[in-house]
């Protein structure tokens, strides 16, 4: 009888993993339809991203963020502007999407080597922003070579990442402040 009750548990933990997994992705999808505009739009997304990581965890965000990817790849529009399909993750700012694994990837890694403490979570989330940058910049460039011509790195930053380095430090910190307002269980990692 003990251990009947232990895999209903076990079972219990994973149907709550897959659902939390899959509210995350939608959370995702909403905030990536967000539009802030200024001189360069922005969407919610890395908000998204940031806030889902703190409340879930590494394994779970990072899962719910491999969904939404794979949601908006086959063709269900939840990218910025009600966009999907593999055009758009393999486009020249695609990069920048498929990095958000890295963040969340990063993220995993620190919470599991340091602890769930406040400066691992500001300085995991960074680096993990600033290795989305360097592979989307990067996937951008090679893009952008292949389609258009080549630029240099200089240009590329000034068009991808500068414009964007303060709207994303407020999103990281607000992001913070909320998920510290949501209690999840089990949120260990």
């Amino acid at each position: 009888m003990n251990g009947t009750g232990s895999l209903k548990k076990k079972r219990r933990i994973k149907t709550v993993d897959i659902a939390y997994t899959a509210l995350a992705a939608v959370i995702l999808a909403v905030c990536s339809w967000i539009s802030i505009p200024t001189t360069v739009p922005f969407t919610m997304q890395t908000f998204a991203v940031f806030c889902i990581l703190s409340v879930l965890g590494g394994k779970r965000g990072t899962a719910a963020i491999i969904v939404y990817l794979a949601l908006g790849a086959v063709g269900v529009p939840v990218f910025a502007e009600f966009t999907s399909g593999f055009g758009i993750i393999f486009g020249s700012t695609g990069g920048y999407m498929l990095g958000f694994i890295l963040t969340g990837l990063i993220y995993w890694l620190a919470m599991s080597l340091f602890g769930k403490k406040l400066w691992v979570e500001i300085t995991s989330l960074s680096v993990g922003l600033l290795a989305c940058y360097a592979f989307g910049t990067a996937w951008f460039m090679l893009v952008y070579a292949r389609t258009t011509e080549p630029i240099g790195i200089m240009t590329a930053l000034s068009w991808c990442v500068f414009p964007f380095i303060i709207p994303d430090a407020v999103k990281l910190a607000l992001a913070l402040l909320a998920s510290k307002r949501i209690k999840i269980p089990n949120t260990k990692d």
